[in-house]
């Protein structure tokens, strides 16, 4: 992996993982430190190196990578651990279509002489969900997706959000499509607004998130973006998901103020990918993808 980047000039970097803030998505839960000699606060564990590298990027750093330790709490199974290896790469001046070329380039040139990897399918995620579900994930409400969900999977599981659709495309993704393409390798992309997450929107010709995730071998490898460089829309997602978070329950997350001021200051067009380098590493020595979640703690 590192040779292919020092190829391309692209600079390795590393960040802090322990912070101030972390991430708000009430989808993931990171780890908090709450005692120590010098910790006055709670500080965050981090389930990414996102925010760390944006500010690197503000600040003119150019192209960049790390591959860092990454922490998420509540994450165990046969794909998860609450502890593992992240690779991240950001662009500037290129946009998310032309790094899924390079996140191909990068899969190709890792795996040669170990597993053969073919170009993977490109296909909107509208018209994926479509092809799998027959229902147009743009128009449809929360009620018709449970009515699909309960008839296919059977009961929901407890607690379900009934006032908002992205959990119930989440469900129906991971336990009904995601089985049916084990055997392809697929870039999805072009999400739902409501999983735009810290991706750029587009408004024509429907509104989408420029984002993308592929998946190989059975397993969501890794997940990418047109960066989201507006400060302010920033900010309003940000306090957005704390709503959520409590209204669900969970804790509210402090916003990461450095992000929004390097973002206020000014984040080059970029796009940047996350990539689970545990799963990478199975897939390359074809092991059960169960092996993905190697017991740390």
């Amino acid at each position: 992996v590192r040779d292919f980047f020092a190829q391309r000039a692209v600079l390795e970097v590393e960040t802090p993982l322990l912070c101030q803030a972390g991430v708000t998505d009430p989808a993931i839960e990171p780890l908090v430190v709450t005692r120590g000699q010098l910790v006055t606060a709670p500080r965050f564990l981090q389930t990414s190196p996102e925010y760390a590298m944006k500010r690197l990027l503000a600040a003119g750093s150019g192209p960049i990578f790390q591959i860092s330790r990454a922490f998420r709490d509540g994450e165990a199974g046969s794909r998860h651990n609450p502890e593992f290896s992240l690779l991240e790469w950001y662009r500037p001046d290129v946009d998310y279509h032309a790094l899924m070329d390079e996140v191909e380039g990068l899969l190709a040139f890792s795996l040669q002489g170990i597993r053969d990897y073919h170009p993977a399918r490109r296909v909107a995620y509208r018209a994926w969900f479509q092809e799998h579900t027959g229902l147009d994930p743009w128009s449809i409400d929360v009620p018709a997706l449970r009515n699909f969900a309960t008839r296919t999977l059977g009961p929901a599981p407890a607690g379900m959000d009934e006032t908002r659709l992205s959990p119930w495309l989440d469900l129906v993704v991971t336990h009904w499509i995601e089985p049916r393409i084990r055997d392809q390798t697929l870039f999805v992309f072009d999400f739902p607004p409501a999983q735009a997450s810290l991706a750029r929107l587009r408004n024509a010709p429907v509104p989408v998130a420029e984002r993308f995730e592929l998946y190989f071998g059975g397993i969501e490898l890794a997940n990418g973006f047109q960066e989201l460089a507006d400060a302010a829309e920033q900010r309003a997602r940000f306090e957005a998901d704390n709503r959520l978070r409590e209204r669900s329950g969970l804790p509210v997350i402090p916003l990461d103020e450095s992000l929004l001021g390097a973002l206020a200051h000014g984040l080059p067009d970029s796009s940047g990918v996350a990539l689970g380098v545990d799963r990478l590493v199975v897939l390359a020595a074809d092991l059960p993808e169960s092996s993905a979640a190697l017991t740390y703690l």
